[in-house]
């Protein structure tokens, strides 16, 4: 959505322009993680518990948490005794989570400040969604790992019953936004978020995008009902 004015958009549009989506998490940085958890029904901390599994992480390996907001995730991934990288490209998102003893970095998702195989794991949860060019940033994110190097994404996804997906695109929608208002600082990026989820690939194509990047032994799990999805992969 282009500014029209001096006053900046609240919120992104579909084109996912990089200054506009960086601004947009920028206002909602202050009550992101109350959001998220309220609008998750608290299915959010399962889901940051379930990615560090799914990465298999071991003492002294280096991972990378792309997208990591105000590094609540990349604490989750910690417990593992790796040592990670929060890298985000919203300053406010980073800001906020400051009180969170990781080490953070500001990074964009498709020009990574990092060397080549640089981390023997990367991760990013709920964030590819949000970038301009997937398959850059999935090359990106494969050429920062070591040759075999994990990949996993946390990301929204298409629920598998149908009757179940019918009410919960009814909820993305209408209640989703409505809930917003009552906690977000900034409602309006929530309609992007229902608006962003609904125009995601599905559990097939996300894998489709993730083997052209370069990727082998593509797999997924869905999490409550294919709410979301657990894509993993070597590099």
């Amino acid at each position: 959505m282009a500014s029209t004015g001096t006053n900046p958009p609240q919120r992104a549009s579909l084109d996912k322009d990089p200054a506009e989506v960086a601004a947009m998490f920028d206002r909602v940085a202050k009550r992101y993680d109350i959001t998220n958890t309220v609008l998750s029904f608290g299915q959010d901390r399962g889901w940051r518990k379930k990615t560090r599994k799914a990465l298999g992480l071991r003492p002294g390996e280096v991972v990378l948490d792309l997208a990591a907001g105000t590094a609540v995730s990349t604490v989750e991934l910690a417990r593992s005794g790796a040592h990670c990288i929060a890298a985000d490209f919203s300053l406010g998102m980073l800001k906020a989570g400051a009180h969170r003893d990781v080490p953070k970095v500001a990074a964009d998702a498709l020009h990574l400040p990092f060397a080549d195989d640089s981390f023997d794991a990367a991760t990013i949860s709920f964030g590819l969604r949000n970038v301009h060019d997937v398959s850059t940033a999935l090359a990106e994110l494969r050429r920062v790992l070591k040759p075999g190097g994990r990949l996993v994404i946390c990301e929204f996804s298409t629920p598998t019953f149908k009757p179940f997906r019918t009410v919960y695109m009814e909820y993305l929608m209408k209640a989703l936004p409505a809930v917003a208002t009552k906690v977000s600082s900034s409602p309006a990026a929530y309609v992007y978020l229902a608006e962003s989820i609904r125009a995601w690939p599905d559990q097939f194509a996300l894998g489709d995008l993730i083997r052209e990047a370069g990727f082998t032994k593509v797999r997924w799990q869905n999490m409550t009902g294919g709410i979301a999805a657990i894509h993993s992969a070597r590099a």
